[in-house]
């Protein structure tokens, strides 16, 4: 916990922000070391606190029929050895309880999946790891949902949690993104999180050739979203980065180029330190609002 306690410590502390980023899911053992020595080189140059993410297992594809990862025991090795090898943090997600106690070796952060928001026995055991739990705000739920998860990782004494904002239903195929929610999020008391690429998913919205839907995404509007976050003065941003999201087996619409990825936080650091300088001098506006 106290290792855990010191890293949440930099994250809440870090300026202008932090950087969640790597590949939607462990392709395999090469992609990821290739991956993480390569956005380490960024961040690091950049000089912005960066935890590793990936996946080894997509539990909630939108078909039994897509690639899921290598699975939970297997992934995880290779993310021990990312750890060791360019001693970064790790945060990748976890699906039932079960798999809380085998993922909190490895990881620095476990992160709560949207859909699973709201479940408290998963919460409930991924907080008794110890760990740093992100919790992603379920695309149908209203902000204050957020309120009650983090209270319930803090209920079972583990007081280091993080709220994450992955964009609001809009219809059947649809997300879109609030950035009141970006404030509002705040009433959790704890930092808040920026994911710019899941929120631009088209859920089951994109029709395959050979019959069947994948999810699609707005990969263009990625920069967009980014700026309205650090503008808004998120602590940490959520990015998901490919070497080739054309030819990546999950979430490809939605993946940032690696080629791109140190230009658009060039950018995002700029806007995030003008806007932080600005807030400094915000005007309260708590009296006006009945």
């Amino acid at each position: 916990m106290e290792s855990s306690t010191a890293l949440y410590t930099q994250l809440k502390e870090a300026q202008p922000f932090f950087v969640m980023a790597g590949p939607n899911v462990i392709e395999s053992e090469e992609h990821i070391m290739k991956m993480a020595k390569h956005i380490k080189a960024i961040t690091t140059k950049l000089g912005v606190p960066l935890i590793f993410k990936s996946s080894f297992d997509k539990a909630n594809r939108t078909s039994s029929k897509s690639f899921r990862g290598p699975g939970m025991a297997e992934g995880l090795k290779i993310l021990e050895k990312v750890k060791v090898a360019y001693d970064l943090p790790i945060v990748t997600d976890v699906h039932e309880s079960i798999q809380c106690e085998s993922v909190g070796k490895v990881a620095d952060v476990i992160q709560i999946p949207a859909f699973l928001c709201r479940q408290t026995d998963l919460l409930v055991a991924a907080a008794k790891t110890g760990k740093i739990i992100n919790i992603k705000k379920g695309q149908m739920c209203a902000t204050t949902v957020m309120v009650n998860s983090a209270e319930k990782v803090r209920g079972a004494g583990n007081q280091n949690v993080m709220v994450c904002e992955r964009g609001t239903m809009f219809g059947y195929n649809d997300l879109i993104v609030d950035p009141r929610n970006l404030e509002w999020m705040r009433e959790a008391n704890c930092p808040v999180v920026a994911d710019i690429t899941h929120s631009l998913q088209q859920p089951a919205g994109r029709k395959l050739d050979g019959g069947g839907v994948a999810s699609g995404g707005f990969r263009e509007l990625i920069p967009c979203i980014a700026r309205t976050a650090v503008a808004v003065g998120v602590d940490g941003i959520f990015m998901e980065v490919h070497d080739d999201p054309l030819s990546a087996p999950v979430d490809g619409p939605t993946q940032w180029p690696l080629r791109h990825l140190e230009e658009l936080l060039e950018e995002l650091i700029a806007i995030a330190k003008v806007s932080k300088g600005k807030q400094q001098f915000a005007i309260d506006l708590t009296p006006f609002r009945d």
